[in-house]
């Protein structure tokens, strides 16, 4: 009996530790990748404002051909949506809102996750013309974890594991426009 109070006092006690440790962790993220393209900035905003289009380079995208897809609004414009719904664990369900457009430098979305996890986060891509021929394209995310959820941060490389997808989807893009 007294081993049992032992382990459970040393289990509630970790527990406690964890749960105070977190009000001081970090609560948001933020990963950017950027690649140049060349092509005209004219030409690589045309082709990354259409939310129809992240289904030849996003990464996410590409992880199920069979996810259920669906389109409201008038692609390319502010209240567009890009609807999905996916059996793979790393798809899940969710839509993509284009919340902003600065015509020609800048497209902001919303991404709301409800499968696997709740979730709302923001996300963008920005053209910046280097020359008439070539352009830097960054891909953004930035959201947050609330408390307790920022425990996550401890065993999350959000660098790591988001930095890579995007990259992976700005090459993706970078042969597309090339070609």
């Amino acid at each position: 009996m007294k081993i049992l109070k032992f382990v459970l006092i040393g289990f509630v006690s970790l527990i406690a530790i964890a749960l105070i440790s977190a009000l001081f962790m970090k609560k948001e993220y933020a990963v950017v990748k950027e690649i140049t393209i060349n092509k005209p900035k004219a030409v690589v905003f045309d082709y990354v404002k259409h939310l129809k289009n992240q289904d030849n380079y996003s990464v996410w995208n590409m992880k199920d051909p069979n996810m259920e897809k669906k389109f409201t609004g008038t692609d390319g414009m502010i209240g567009a949506i890009s609807s999905w719904k996916s059996t793979n664990d790393e798809v899940g369900v969710g839509d993509q809102e284009i919340i902003g457009i600065t015509e020609g430098e800048k497209i902001d979305m919303e991404l709301r996750f409800h499968v696997p996890m709740e979730s709302k986060d923001h996300a963008f891509i920005s053209t910046t013309a280097l020359n008439d021929s070539t352009t830097q394209v960054k891909w953004g995310f930035d959201g947050k974890l609330p408390y307790p959820m920022n425990l996550m941060f401890l065993t999350m490389d959000m660098e790591g594991m988001l930095g890579e997808q995007l990259q992976t989807g700005l090459e993706n893009l970078k042969k597309i426009l090339e070609k």
